[in-house]
């Protein structure tokens, strides 16, 4: 009984030792530096872990990112220079929204595609429906009649 107990506690205490490696404490010098370097930080995606932003990213190759992140901004680049050195360093997969650019094109236009078609395909179930019903004049054998 008290293994269990010991293993669960053992789990919960590894789980949230991984939460709390992925938290950056970096501090820039003014509150606009900061909120500009909390911002880039939560657009921009971990190339190693794929599914987090480099802000919340406990791998090694993020730490770096966000180091190059603060020195940029220390240094004056802008927003853009920041995101486009990362994108040219690292591809448009670094950014969790891509640039509308001939390649990244159908990431912007499926959604509407798939919602119009969706819409069309509802459109004509519905209309095939009410025609069946509409042209239906059996009774039905709950009715009753004979």
């Amino acid at each position: 009984m008290r293994l269990g107990i010991a293993i669960c506690v053992a789990g919960a205490g590894l789980a949230l030792a991984g939460a709390a490696w992925a938290i950056d404490t970096t501090q820039m010098p003014t509150p606009e530096l900061q909120a500009r370097y909390e911002g880039l930080t939560h657009e921009l995606r971990c190339v190693q872990c794929q599914d987090n932003d480099i802000a919340d990213s406990p791998a090694g190759i993020a730490e770096d990112l966000r180091r190059q992140v603060r020195e940029m901004l220390l240094a004056g680049k802008s927003d853009d220079d920041v995101r486009n050195f990362m994108l040219a360093r690292y591809g448009d997969f670094v950014l969790y929204s891509p640039r509308f650019a001939p390649k990244t094109a159908w990431l912007w236009i499926a959604p509407e595609v798939l919602l119009l078609v969706g819409a069309l395909v509802a459109w004509r179930v519905v209309r095939k429906r009410s025609r069946l019903v509409s042209a239906d004049t059996e009774p039905l054998p709950e009715d009753g009649s004979p």
